[in-house]
């Protein structure tokens, strides 16, 4: 078994790569970087944990990639251009051909969207990361869950569903054939972060949040913020063909309160309609109106007939 340091040294430091973004990275006390001018930070952490995050099951290299990808999410919510990360890494063991994978697996994402590794730790524990990472934003172009107003359309990016989808059949309660398991199961392992999208969304959003725990909890994260309501009309939530063939009540399941899509949902005023959809096919982004924010409070979810169905569901509980 390697001991810290030397997984460190073998697996994160990556000697004679220039920096891009920072002054100063792994290796001291403390790294140095710091945003362009006229930039503000973004700043987002995101922990991921044996048994509630992730299965023991999942592939090593996987589970860089996803560790990495949830926080890239929550950037690309913002807005924002994404700079550096930090890593705080609790293994079991000092399983080097483990920690080879997944630092693989991070830094095959990193290079992907210019992001540098630039300092964390590491200790002895049950299996856990930590990822915080720093981006940059023009001053006061931020996308905010605070934004959405009365009459805005509401939109999300990608298809939902999946990763919620692959976790039943971990669970045992549905059996998907091989193909379509591996489909479901590269959702929830290797979720892709819409950066670019939330990039071209400035200017154009009024509002943003990433899906992280259902569509159900997290919009209700931006209609508390803005003050508002919202209607969601369920027969136009995108989902895959896999998902689109289990019962009515397992999508509405999974499209409302699966978790884990790591989508953008976000509102626009209807003036920037083709906009928006100019903006997602610039990014090779699926983006699909969905509902309405509305005036006073709360959520409702409407069926193709426009009638409303029962408010059956919750989003994700760290702690339920």
């Amino acid at each position: 078994m390697a001991t810290e340091f030397q997984l460190i040294a073998r697996h994160f430091a990556r000697p004679g790569r220039p920096l891009r973004n920072a002054a100063l990275g792994v290796g001291d006390d403390c790294a140095l970087f710091a945003p362009a001018p006229g930039m503000q930070l973004a700043v987002s952490t995101d922990m991921l944990v044996e048994g509630r995050h992730f299965l023991s099951t999942v592939a090593p290299e996987r589970l860089g990639h996803k560790a990495l990808a949830v926080n890239l999410s929550d950037l690309a919510a913002c807005g924002a251009e994404p700079l550096a990360c930090t890593l705080a890494l609790a293994l079991p063991r000092g399983d080097e051909a483990f920690v080879a994978a997944l630092a693989q697996g991070l830094f095959a994402l990193a290079d992907a969207h210019g992001i540098e590794l630039i300092g964390g730790d590491t200790t002895a524990g049950p299996l856990n990361l930590c990822i915080t990472v720093f981006g940059q934003v023009p001053a006061g172009q931020a996308l905010l869950r605070s934004g959405a107003r009365p009459g805005d359309d509401l939109w999300v990016s990608g298809t939902l569903g999946d990763a919620r989808l692959a976790l039943e059949v971990f669970r045992g309660r549905v059996a998907l054939a091989g193909a379509d398991f591996e489909s479901v199961r590269r959702a929830m392992e290797l979720p892709q972060p819409r950066v670019a999208l939330g990039r071209a969304l400035r200017g154009l959003a009024s509002s943003a949040i990433d899906l992280s725990d259902g569509l159900v909890g997290d919009l209700g994260h931006v209609l508390a913020r803005s003050g508002v309501a919202a209607q969601v009309d369920l027969h136009r939530l995108p989902r895959s063909v896999v998902l689109a063939a289990q019962p009515a009540a397992l999508q509405q399941e999974c499209l409302l309160a699966g978790g884990d899509d790591y989508e953008l949902l976000f509102t626009a005023p209807p003036a920037l309609h083709d906009a928006v959809l100019a903006a997602g096919r610039g990014c090779g982004v699926a983006v699909t109106h969905c509902g309405r924010i509305a005036a006073g409070s709360g959520l409702t979810v409407l069926d193709a007939d426009g009638r409303a169905l029962p408010a059956a569901w919750q989003g994700f509980d760290h702690f339920a």
